[in-house]
């Protein structure tokens, strides 16, 4: 039987500011991940593609507000930012209109 993922271990290189903010984006990363291993079976970023992220950011959290989407970006864009990926890939369009 495998370990599971360590997400602390993994944003380690690229989580900064207080203790409370990292601490609440390995809480959301953590949330991420979930949501990700159970649609889809992906139990790491290391697997993710950019229709996982963009399906978490946009549908599963469809019923939240603006202001915890926004700091799931944040946390998403570290991550994204971790596995060297560009972060202008991530940002996807707002859904406010059209």
């Amino acid at each position: 039987m495998s370990k599971p993922f360590d997400m602390a271990l993994f944003l380690s290189g690229v989580l900064t500011g207080s203790k409370a903010t990292q601490q609440r984006h390995l809480w959301q990363a953590r949330v991420m991940q979930a949501a990700i291993q159970q649609r889809w079976q992906r139990d790491n970023p290391w697997t993710w593609h950019l229709k996982h992220v963009r399906w978490f950011l946009t549908q599963h959290l469809k019923d939240h507000s603006d202001a915890t989407r926004y700091y799931y970006r944040l946390t998403a864009l570290l991550v994204w930012k971790r596995l060297g990926n560009g972060r202008q890939l991530l940002i996807s369009r707002s859904n406010s209109g059209g």
